[in-house]
């Protein structure tokens, strides 16, 4: 079945807004998975330690794996706020995917992950497109538009261009780990940076 991502002249849903309770659901979810799997979390011990009822998680979230999703694209937005203003050249896009790739690697929540459950990375991130991989795949399909604009960037669908980027950067992010003892990280960087720049030249 095909995956409808969005164009890059579309706006990008806004997640729910997220109240205080919201927030120390998903800070109660992240605290856990600093110590154990995600699929052990449940939904008991985030009402308990986020001081909340069963049914106020449950107004929100229908089970622990929503609130461990919720939790990522929050993290992620995070992240690309941080980031600053969005990309609008082909070296700026190169730019921010590597500082993302960075905070991405040294963030709490995801490095927890990618360090000690790679296989639950996976199933977040790579079996499904989840809120998460939309946001991303937003934020990079309207900054290559801009970078069309600009000329610095090649022709094509910037929804479809975004597509293979982020795949090329989640696949140098999980596999990151498993390469170290290759390739330190100075070229590491040096090669995902030529990757995306090759994918994205004119």
């Amino acid at each position: 079945m095909a995956i409808r991502h969005a164009k890059a002249d579309e706006a990008q849903p806004a997640p729910p807004a997220l109240d205080a309770s919201a927030h120390r659901i998903l800070d109660a979810a992240a605290e856990l998975l600093a110590t154990r799997d995600t699929r052990a979390v449940t939904v008991a011990e985030i009402a308990r330690l986020a001081s909340v009822s069963r049914p106020t998680v449950y107004r929100r979230w229908p089970d622990a794996d929503a609130i461990v999703r919720a939790a990522q694209l929050r993290a992620i937005t995070q992240i690309l706020d941080e980031l600053g203003p969005a990309p609008t050249t082909r070296d700026e896009i190169v730019r921010d995917v590597l500082r993302f790739s960075a905070r991405f690697r040294s963030h709490p929540l995801f490095a927890r992950l990618l360090e000690r459950e790679p296989e639950s990375f996976s199933r977040y991130a790579l079996q499904r497109i989840g809120a998460s991989q939309r946001a991303m795949l937003h934020w990079l399909a309207v900054a290559i538009a801009a970078g069309q604009r600009d000329g610095s960037v090649r022709a094509g669908s910037p929804s479809d261009i975004a597509v293979m980027l982020l795949l090329i950067a989640q696949a140098a992010i999980l596999s990151h780990g498993i390469v170290t003892a290759l390739i330190d990280e100075q070229h590491w960087q040096a090669e995902l940076r030529h990757a995306i720049d090759r994918h994205l030249a004119p």
